[in-house]
């Protein structure tokens, strides 16, 4: 409607444009599909069972691991040098968005999956990226969606999980484990804690469930 007054007020057709009046309707908002820890388990464990013929099963469970075990984005996933990873300390460099940095902890799963996989890491000479495709380069953002949409159909039976979900899985289980939601919002890199404040909706979802069908006045 917009478009078609800005066009009659052009070509002289009307005097004023009074779709400029008009209200955008606002889509309602839907909250994103979290995986339960189960479900979630269940993908990150079946990857590193090694079931699958796969050219690099320890690349792939660690990719698993660091999404899930570090809820980092899949363009940080990329992104990572092996020179981010203090392994004595457990902690890593991530380069977020706006080529802000900041240290994200990993767990001890995390550091066994990582040490499997730089054990029989090849890479061409120099190269300092931390996961690696079969060129022995960098793997991209888009291969690492490739191989997660690989296993979540073939393990978890699911085509809808992508990189973003295991994040999702993070954050909301931090939180309804009882983590501080300022403290996630370090984690995840985000800007602003509205942005974090999403997931306290989904963790409130599935708690009206519980209550829902648990209580007896529910």
């Amino acid at each position: 409607m917009r478009s078609l007054f800005t066009f009659l007020r052009r070509e002289g057709v009307v005097e004023i444009n009074y779709a400029k009046l008009l209200r955008t309707p606002k889509a309602p908002q839907k909250l994103a599909r979290v995986m339960s820890e189960e479900q979630t388990n269940h993908l990150v464990d079946g990857v590193a069972a090694a079931k699958l013929e796969r050219p690099f099963p320890e690349r792939d469970a660690a990719i698993f691991e660091l999404l899930y075990g570090c809820g980092i984005r899949v363009s940080e996933l990329a992104g990572l040098n092996l020179d981010d990873l203090d392994f004595s300390e457990r902690w890593m460099r991530v380069r977020g968005k706006g080529r802000k940095e900041r240290q994200v902890p990993f767990g001890k799963k995390c550091a066994s999956a990582l040490a499997r996989y730089l054990e029989v890491r090849q890479a061409k000479p120099g190269e300092r990226a931390l996961l690696i495709n079969h060129k022995g380069t960098r793997l991209t953002d888009r291969g690492a969606r490739g191989i997660v949409k690989f296993y979540a159909r073939l393990v978890a039976g699911d085509d809808s999980v992508h990189p973003h979900s295991l994040r999702h899985a993070y954050a909301t289980h931090l939180l309804s484990a009882g983590a501080d939601l300022r403290s996630i919002q370090e984690l995840l890199g985000h800007a602003r804690l509205s942005t974090t404040q999403k997931y306290t909706q989904v963790s409130l979802t599935d708690l009206m469930k519980v209550y829902d069908k648990a209580h007896p006045k529910a």
